[in-house]
């Protein structure tokens, strides 16, 4: 059982929903985004996605691009990436961290020394927006035998013909991305997420988190009421992006996380 699989079996038993937190390592800078990411728990976020700055993040909006071209321009790379989530682990050994971004990297490192590096850092899970299901023996198998969840995206478009075959070898949960687009791109609005989710539960015992356009607490609820809980980044990464002192980033995500635990 991952950290991930541990925390979704908790907040089951508590009756509670979940909220997962966005923050791009080493956004603005790698000291900062350490003490940005130490506090994520003690503001209530039961998973912290972490993400790996990449030169061409196809799946991202303006928000979250300019947050890895910072963390780029400031140094930022996988192996400071794995080592962040090491220093966080040397206080934290319980909150799940998922790592996402793309493959190139992860490519370019080789996949065997980094699922090792990467177990040996701390990191719980994986998401990797540009690897189908089709390309599962490239790192979803290897990643499930070295002990991580690899956790697939489903969207609007992942009909029933399509479904079995994103969930086929997905682990830890579902991420239901709300919106037809980027992050950070359109409101995501629960009469249109509910039956979605409903669908995907149907076919999955694995909880079903809902991501992109939640900005605010009310949101993050309403979300929140229809799944198994919401992500957000964008609006995270966003009062990043505008200088915020880490105090008030984390007073932000604390309201976030109130909401969607306020269900």
């Amino acid at each position: 059982m991952t950290r991930i699989d541990a925390k979704f079996a908790e907040l089951q038993a508590a009756g509670k929903k979940a909220f997962v937190a966005y923050v791009m390592a080493g956004d603005p800078d790698y000291d900062t985004s350490l003490e940005i990411v130490k506090g994520l728990p003690d503001a209530g976020v039961d998973v912290i996605e972490l993400g790996l700055p990449f030169t061409d993040p196809m799946a991202d909006g303006p928000t979250i691009q300019l947050a890895g071209q910072r963390a780029l321009e400031g140094g930022m790379t996988l192996q400071k990436t794995l080592d962040l989530a090491a220093e966080f682990r040397k206080t934290d050994n319980t909150t799940p961290i998922v790592m996402m971004g793309y493959y190139n990297p992860i490519y370019s490192r080789g996949v065997d020394t980094f699922l090792t590096d990467a177990k040996a850092a701390g990191i719980d899970g994986l998401i990797v927006v540009d690897l189908p299901p089709e390309e599962d023996d490239e790192l979803c198998i290897p990643a499930q035998a070295a002990g991580l969840n690899f956790i697939r995206l489903a969207t609007p478009t992942t009909d029933d013909k399509r479904l079995p075959t994103v969930l086929q070898n997905t682990s830890g949960f579902v991420y239901y991305v709300s919106i037809t687009g980027i992050t950070g791109a359109g409101e995501a609005e629960a009469t249109n997420v509910g039956p979605e989710v409903a669908r995907i539960k149907s076919s999955t015992d694995l909880p079903v988190i809902v991501g992109f356009g939640i900005n605010t607490p009310e949101k993050s609820a309403a979300i929140a009421s229809v799944a198994d809980g919401a992500v957000v980044g964008s609006a995270i990464v966003g009062q990043i992006g505008a200088g915020k002192p880490v105090s008030d980033v984390l007073a932000f995500v604390k309201t976030l996380a109130d909401g969607a635990h306020s269900v």
